[in-house]
């Protein structure tokens, strides 16, 4: 067993405790977490010494793993842009667990990442949620799959239209491509459980998930135009979704927050790289909540490097968002939104034991990282 003590305990769900500990089981589970715990006598004890002890920090929208600096040279791994729809595409098989940037993230708090497929494609493929720390991709899984990714506006259009002279050229032809997977895929689903029998279909197998309710689509779109094309498609088909990147949701919050449906906010750090983004704010988180939007904010690593979110959180607090609803949007938000809640996100017993110390509050010191990162009760990265 594992005893954190003498933390600034902030566990995301109830008060911070301002001198606490974490009691973690032989299973690298959080056994308790309170003022006082009363341990084992051969209890092995980390002293946080006053430090910050949160939990590791969730994105919920990342492609670590899929593209290293090396890639620039081999090709992508991230994008099977030789069709615009591959839903049979799956992270796993591509996700590369010794890419340097995994230790840069554990350094940086972040121990959890929802990574998948890029946006070149109308349907790219499913995400998984994996632990930044291992060796291998099967044994690092919190869930898979996650999500089925779909994409909307610029990424698609200059993937296949503008170079390939190939559909989509249009918003409209990414919007048909993906509607016409959805007729498919429900119609062979029903077939299916009509005991009908109709010809293995790869692609339309991959998006049973979804159809099913048990994964939603994981929706790139920046432009608010796009944005309500995501969500009016998906209500078509009674299936779940996301709202990825979300980049002008200020200028229709009320909209949104009449769906109720999660906005991953980011990448917004950096500059406008293409017209869609000439609306990008980090004002947007805090517009957003305020409206009642449910918000997470993400860091589209490698866009943003992956260590760096809670400097995007800082800089959206800075930006109006209230302080404690940052550190959920980087925490518990994405965890609850991403269905891995039971797992990860907070300080709670049960969970996993993925627990952040400090060496200074990243919401408000520039310098911040972790001290020591744990993941799964395990050290991930310690500073000593």
């Amino acid at each position: 067993m594992l005893l954190i003590k003498n933390g600034y305990i902030k566990p995301m769900v109830g008060k911070d405790i301002k001198k606490g500990c974490i009691l973690i089981d032989d299973n690298g589970k959080i056994a308790k977490v309170g003022a006082k715990i009363t341990a084992p006598e051969d209890v092995e004890v980390i002293d946080a010494r006053g430090r910050l002890v949160t939990p590791g920090c969730v994105d919920a929208h990342s492609h670590i793993g899929l593209d290293d600096e090396f890639m620039r040279w081999e090709g992508n791994d991230y994008n099977e842009s030789s069709d615009p729809v591959t839903p049979q595409m799956r992270a796993i098989d591509s996700i590369y667990p010794q890419d340097g940037a995994f230790a840069s993230a554990v350094k940086g708090g972040v121990t959890t990442a929802c990574t998948g497929p890029g946006s070149a494609n109308v349907i790219g493929g499913t995400f998984a949620a994996i632990k930044l720390h291992g060796n291998r991709v099967d044994n690092m899984l919190v869930k898979y799959p996650l999500a089925m990714k779909c994409a909307f506006g610029e990424n698609p259009k200059n993937c296949y239209g503008q170079s390939k002279k190939a559909m989509p050229l249009t918003r409209m032809g990414t919007a048909s491509l993906l509607r016409e997977t959805l007729f498919k895929a429900k119609r062979y689903f029903e077939d299916k459980e009509a005991g009908k029998n109709p010809a293995f279909d790869m692609k339309l197998e991959a998006m049973i998930p979804v159809i099913k309710g048990e994964i939603p689509l994981k929706a790139h779109a920046h432009r608010a135009d796009d944005i309500l094309t995501s969500i009016r498609i998906a209500k078509e088909f009674g299936v779940g979704l996301t709202l990825d990147h979300c980049t002008e949701g200020h200028l229709i919050a009320d909209e949104l927050a009449k769906e109720g449906l999660p906005a991953f906010v980011g990448p917004t750090f950096g500059f406008k790289s293409k017209i869609e983004l000439r609306n990008k704010t980090f004002d947007t988180p805090a517009i957003l909540h305020k409206a009642g939007v449910p918000i997470s904010i993400i860091t589209d690593a490698p866009v943003i490097p992956q260590e760096n979110l809670p400097m995007c959180a800082a800089l959206a607090a800075q930006a109006g968002l209230d302080i404690e609803e940052a550190w959920r949007a980087i925490t518990i938000n994405p965890a609850k939104q991403t269905g891995i809640a039971d797992r990860v996100g907070s300080l709670e017993a049960g969970k996993d034991a993925d627990i952040v110390i400090w060496t200074a509050d990243p919401m408000t010191d520039v310098g911040a990282h972790a001290y020591i990162t744990l993941i799964d009760g395990k050290i991930a990265y310690s500073e000593e």
